[in-house]
Formats: C-alpha cells, structure tokens, sequence
C-alpha cells in the first residue's frame, strides 16, 4: 500500500478544469470547497454563444440529444454532444461536460461531471465532481448523507473536516466504479483507478489502483 499514491487536492485529481468552472475552481485546494458554491455559480454564469437556453435556467450546447421523458431542473448547463437519456432525472444546479452520458433513470442533483464522464445506467449522483472520462457502471450509487445526518469527514492521510452536511464522491480523471457500488458519503476515488463491482467503498481510495474487495487494492500493472 506504501507505493500507492493518495490524492485529494484537485490539482492531483483532475488534469483540465472545464473552461465553464475555472472561476468556480479558483484558489480551490480540495473539491469538496466546490460542492456549496455549484447553483450559485451555475445560476449567475456568462456563457457564450455556442449554448442556447431551452428554458429559463437550462443552457444546452451543440448536437446535445436530450430524450423527451428528461426531466431537467434549472441550473443546468449541458454542453456539446453530451446526451440525457429516457427517464433521467436533473435536479437542479447541474453541470453536464462535453460528450457525457446521463442516462435511463439516472438522478443528479448539485453536482459536475467533467468531459467524457457517463453515469449511462440507474445511477444516482448527489452533490459529487466525476473527473473527465470518469464512469460509473450501472446501478452504482454516490450517496450523499450519513445515517445520522452529521457532518461528512473525508478520511485519508489525515482526517479532512468538509463542514458538509451532504457530500457524495470525488472521482479522479479516468476512474472506472463497477455495476452494483455504493460509493459512502465523502468518498474520493483517485485517477485512473478501477473499482470491482458490488463493492462498498469508503474513504479515500488510490490513484492507478484496483479496487477488488473492500480490504483489497492493488496498484495497476503498466501495459
């Protein structure tokens, strides 16, 4: 576990901010700094002309495909060629990155997910960052709220007090969750890490690792 890197600063999990956060990101350290500024930020935005509000508070890009039975919740930005899937669920204060999936009867509510990142199938996000290319397999779950509802602590090479009340997953660049996990309040997926499936994930877990079973990570062989 020693070779394993930790990483929860945003400069270590996410290589390229979308040009539509980098204010929000500004003289942010950790993600979790994010997570209580997303609808104001998303509500006040200047966007360019390449977006086009659909209704009041909805700004989609260019050969976005959005299904009829979408339900979306304004603030949202939905940029270029990403897609929203029959029975999906926006609920407010939603960044959606270029080329991402959203799909059936997938729920997001106050949360970002960067360029290429899919949550395609019966997925619920709650107040989360998914870095580019990050994805979750279907049915896998980022809860946002303790059992007993107290503040959510990110625990990893010391313990990180967030002051938040609901806070999901952080997923690195490139982090791949399997079918079937639940990912704890205040999980932190490093990037380019695989997690198996059906597995309960808490804490803060490796970057370029494997994620087999919740007292297994190994770090990934080079190919």
């Amino acid at each position: 576990m020693s070779e394993l890197k930790i990483s929860v600063r945003c400069k270590d999990l996410f290589d390229k901010i979308p040009v539509e956060l980098a204010e929000l990101f500004e003289g942010a350290e950790f993600p979790w700094e994010i997570i209580g500024k997303i609808k104001a930020y998303l509500s006040e935005i200047k966007l360019c002309d390449e977006f086009t509000e659909i209704k009041e508070g909805v700004y989609v890009g260019r050969d976005v495909k959005i299904s009829p039975t979408a339900e979306i919740i304004p603030p949202a930005i939905i940029c270029e060629g990403a897609e929203i899937r029959q029975g999906a669920y926006l609920r407010g204060a939603v960044y959606v990155g270029r080329g991402c999936v959203v799909g059936n009867s997938t729920e997001i509510k106050n949360s970002l997910l960067f360029d290429g990142a899919n949550v395609p199938h019966y997925n619920y996000v709650g107040d989360s960052i998914l870095g580019a290319k990050s994805h979750m397999g279907a049915g896998a779950i980022a809860s946002n709220l303790k059992a007993d509802k107290s503040n959510v602590t990110v625990h990893a090479d010391k313990d990180y007090p967030t002051g938040l009340r609901k806070l999901g997953a952080i997923l690195g660049d490139g982090a791949d969750i399997g079918c079937g996990c639940v990912l704890n309040p205040g999980t932190v997926v490093g990037k380019n890490t695989n997690i198996y499936p059906m597995t309960p994930v808490r804490g803060v877990v490796p970057e370029c690792a494997i994620m087999k079973s919740a007292d297994t990570v190994v770090k990934k062989e080079k190919r």
